[in-house]
């Protein structure tokens, strides 16, 4: 029953989150009630998703150090700098500047791991960018945070780091001890049933969160309208441009495959957690709407993926 639960939340992701945000949006009174446990379902999250790793996928950093180093200057770096480029041009909104960097500048997102498997990517390299990539968020997250939001707001780094450790850092070292001192096996008894309640917490974590930016989404605005085609836009470039920079540096297919879902996914809830925690509500908003297009683009963009690899393959038999 389970398995059948973790198949349905599989396939229907795309349209159960943001209908969860919805969800959030028209009941806020009851979501303003439970924001307390957001953490704690995070961090349950994080350990579910951590069981299926092991120290082993650091191995992969020897074998491909610039891919996992472009990985981490896109994601922290390219993006955020496009994404605050975009935002200072065309929205005159200090607060939704911070919104539209954080919601580019937060982790990897683990759910790129169901991408790189369906399009045959490199799983393993994956998991060792993700596992990097989580495990530096402490200190990268804080340091592009403080770049960005200057002297106006106010934020107390310790307490966000302290967050960022429990509900990302601590859970996954907890995961990947598990993992290793059960040779696997737990991934393999605990993983299947532990799923579709992970899925289960990813969805109550939106509509939880979704009460935060109620006040700004109950009455339709240009500035609304603007900030959701924003947040597409900057969304569409990432994957096209994770594809088009990983095709220039190594025209692998399977490389440039796993790339463009590491550089265009994002664990949005994190930045979600983050904002409506230390942030004005207003804030929340690029991030949160980034929840509306993350799993159908990559939908779409594994289709681009695809054509790609076949291109590849008919280029080398015609050279």
């Amino acid at each position: 029953m389970l398995n059948d639960l973790n198949t349905f939340l599989q396939r229907w992701i795309a349209i159960l989150t943001p209908l969860s945000l919805v969800v959030g949006v028209l009941f806020h009174q009851v979501g303003e009630q439970l924001l307390f446990i957001v953490t704690w379902l995070f961090a349950f999250m994080t350990f579910v998703g951590s069981l299926g790793m092991n120290v082993k996928e650091v191995r992969m950093v020897g074998k491909h150090p610039g891919v996992v180093l472009m990985s981490i200057a896109f994601l922290h770096m390219i993006m955020p700098a496009w994404a605050y480029f975009l935002s200072i041009i065309f929205f005159d909104d200090h607060l939704l500047t911070v919104g539209f960097v954080l919601a580019v500048a937060i982790p990897t997102g683990v759910t790129s791991v169901i991408w790189v498997t369906i399009s045959k990517g490199n799983l393993p390299l994956c998991l060792s960018i993700i596992l990097i990539d989580t495990l530096l968020a402490p200190i990268v997250l804080p340091a592009i945070i403080h770049i960005v939001v200057g002297e106006r707001i106010t934020i107390d780094n310790m307490s966000l780091i302290l967050n960022l450790l429990w509900m990302i850092v601590l859970p996954t070292i907890v995961g990947i001890a598990l993992n290793e001192l059960s040779k696997g096996s737990v991934q393999k008894k605990w993983g299947p049933q532990l799923a579709p309640f992970s899925k289960l917490s990813l969805f109550a974590i939106v509509a939880i969160n979704g009460s935060a930016v109620a006040p700004y989404v109950q009455k339709i605005t240009l500035e609304l309208v603007g900030i959701i085609a924003m947040v597409l836009f900057i969304a569409l470039t990432g994957y096209a441009s994770a594809l088009l920079l990983a095709h220039l540096l190594w025209r692998d297919p399977v490389i440039v495959t796993t790339f463009m879902f590491v550089g265009g996914m994002r664990n949005i809830a994190t930045g979600v957690v983050i904002a409506t925690t230390f942030f004005p509500a207003k804030v929340a908003m690029p991030v949160v709407f980034g929840m509306l297009f993350q799993q159908v683009l990559a939908s779409l963009y594994n289709k681009v993926g695809d054509w790609y690899g076949r291109r590849h393959i008919r280029l080398n038999e015609i050279g």
